[in-house]
C-alpha cells in the first residue's frame, strides 16, 4: 500500500532525539496534502475547483445545530460515560437493527469520529506480525493503522463493479491472516457489496476465524436501494465483526467528529477501556447532535442522495466522453474513480504526475489513484460532493488537460 507523505520521523535533527519507531509506520491522506496545495494556489489568486475532499457542500440540518445549542445552553458540557450517552446509543442501536444487525444499546461505543473507531478496532484485533486484508484501492488510513498496530497490510483487489472481490479475498487468506477490513460503499471507487457477496464473506470469516472491521460510513449514500447491506447482519460474521459508522458524510457533520462502534457484547468492556485511555468521552453536546440526526427528519439524506445521483451521472457522462478515459458508475458514496491509463501510458506518465498537472496547470484538485494503493495507479479520484457548477468547470478543464497531452 502506498504512503502519501513522509512520516514525522523522516527528518532528523542532531539536537532532537527520535520518536518511537512505530510513529514511522504512520502515513497521511493524499486528500489533505492536495487540499493544502490547492489552498496555497487560491491564496496566490488562482481559480481552483475543489474535488479532492469527501465533504458534503451543505450544512448539517437545522435541528442538529439546535440540539447542540440547546445542550450548551443547559450546561451539558461535562464529563459523561466513556461508552456514550444512552439516548445516542439507543438511537444507534435502533438504526443498525433496521439493517438486520442484532445489537442493543449496550453494544455501542461512541467515539470522536469514525476514523477513531477504525483505529480502536485495529488496535483491538491486530496481533503483531498478523496479516490484515485491506481493499486496494482503499482508504489510505487502513494500511497506516494496520502497520502502526504491528500488522502486515495485504491488499485485495476490487471486482469489475469496483466492490471488494470475494474470490481475491479468499485466495489471500493464509495462516497469518487475522483481520478482514471492509468498506462498502468503497472509498475511492464507490463500489458496493451485495447480499450474496456478503454471505460468501461471512462464511469465509467464520471458517478461518477472522475478525472483521467493516467501515460503513457511506452505507446510507447509495443510489439503488435505501441502505447498503452490512456483513454484521450475517450469521457467521455477526459474532466476530466490529461495525464502524459515523455522521460526517450522511448528515454533513464533518466538523462534529462523531462516530461509533457496534461490537459483540464480550468485546464491549475492553473497547470501553480503550476509549477511557484514548479520549475519556465524547462531548455530550456533540452526542446530542448525533441523537437529533438519527431521530429527526431524514430529509437531508434523501435530498443529498438525489443531488449526488444527478452529479454522479453528469460527471460520469462528461469523463467518459473524453478520448481514452473510462469512468465506471459508482453504486454509492460520492466519488468517481476514472481510469486514465490509456491516456497516460503513451507519454510514460504516472497518475500522480497527471494529478499534479491538473492542479498546477488547470486548477482542478483531484487525488492520485495510487495514493489509495498500487492498484489505483492510472486512476484519479474526484469527489462529486461539490456544486454542479464546479463539476461542469472540472470536466472542461480535465478535457483541456487530456487534449494537451495529445499535442
Amino acid at each position: 500500500m502506498t504512503s502519501t507523505r513522509p512520516s514525522a520521523t523522516a527528518v532528523s535533527h542532531p539536537d532532537v532525539p527520535p520518536l518511537a519507531a512505530r510513529v514511522a509506520q504512520l502515513s497521511g491522506e493524499g486528500a489533505l496534502d492536495v487540499f493544502r496545495r490547492a489552498t496555497e494556489l487560491e491564496r496566490a489568486g488562482r481559480s481552483i475547483v475543489h474535488l479532492e475532499l469527501g465533504a458534503p457542500d451543505v450544512d448539517a440540518p437545522a435541528h442538529v445545530l439546535e440540539a447542540v445549542m440547546a445542550a450548551l445552553r443547559e450546561g451539558d458540557a461535562r464529563y459523561v460515560s466513556p461508552q456514550g450517552l444512552p439516548v445516542l446509543r439507543e438511537a444507534i442501536a435502533d438504526d443498525v437493527r433496521s439493517r438486520g444487525v442484532l445489537a442493543d444499546a449496550d453494544q455501542v461505543i461512541v467515539t470522536p469520529s469514525a476514523k477513531t473507531a477504525v483505529f480502536y478496532a485495529m488496535l483491538a484485533t491486530v496481533e503483531p506480525g498478523s496479516e490484515v486484508l485491506l481493499p486496494d484501492p482503499g482508504f489510505p488510513i487502513y494500511p497506516s493503522m494496520a502497520r502502526f498496530t504491528g500488522g502486515v497490510p495485504v491488499g485485495y483487489a476490487l471486482d469489475a463493479d469496483n466492490a471488494p472481490d470475494v474470490d481475491d479475498i479468499a485466495a489471500r487468506i493464509g495462516p497469518r491472516t487475522r483481520v478482514l477490513c471492509l468498506n462498502s460503499p468503497n472509498n475511492p471507487t464507490g463500489g458496493a457489496l451485495d447480499t450474496s457477496a456478503l454471505a460468501r464473506l461471512a462464511e469465509l470469516v467464520a471458517r478461518h476465524d477472522l475478525r472483521v472491521v467493516t467501515d460503513d460510513i457511506y452505507s446510507k449514500l447509495v443510489f439503488d436501494g435505501a441502505r447498503a447491506p452490512t456483513i454484521a447482519a450475517f450469521d457467521g460474521a455477526r459474532e466476530r465483526t466490529l461495525l464502524v459508522d459515523g455522521f460526517s458524510k450522511t448528515y454533513a457533520m464533518t466538523g462534529y467528529r462523531l462516530g461509533y462502534l457496534v461490537v459483540p457484547r464480550p468485546w464491549v468492556e475492553p473497547l470501553v477501556t480503550m476509549a477511557i485511555n484514548g479520549h475519556t468521552c465524547v462531548p455530550p453536546f456533540i452526542q446530542r447532535a448525533g441523537a437529533a440526526a438519527l431521530t429527526g427528519s431524514q430529509e437531508i439524506v434523501a435530498s443529498q442522495v438525489a443531488t449526488y445521483r444527478t452529479r454522479r451521472d453528469l460527471l460520469v457522462r462528461g469523463l467518459n466522453a473524453l478520448p481514452g478515459v473510462r469512468c465506471p458508475v459508482p453504486a454509492g458514496a460520492f466519488y468517481v474513480f476514472p481510469d486514465f491509463s490509456d491516456v497516460l501510458a503513451p507519454h510514460g506518465m504516472r497518475s500522480r504526475d497527471f494529478a499534479r498537472r491538473l492542479l498546477e496547470e488547470h486548477g482542478v484538485a483531484a487525488i492520485d489513484g495510487a495514493a489509495f494503493g498500487s492498484r489505483g495507479e492510472g486512476r484519479l479520484r474526484f469527489s462529486f460532493a461539490s456544486a454542479q457548477a464546479d463539476l461542469d468547470a472540472a470536466i472542461a478543464r480535465v478535457g483541456e488537460a487530456v487534449a494537451g497531452l495529445a499535442h
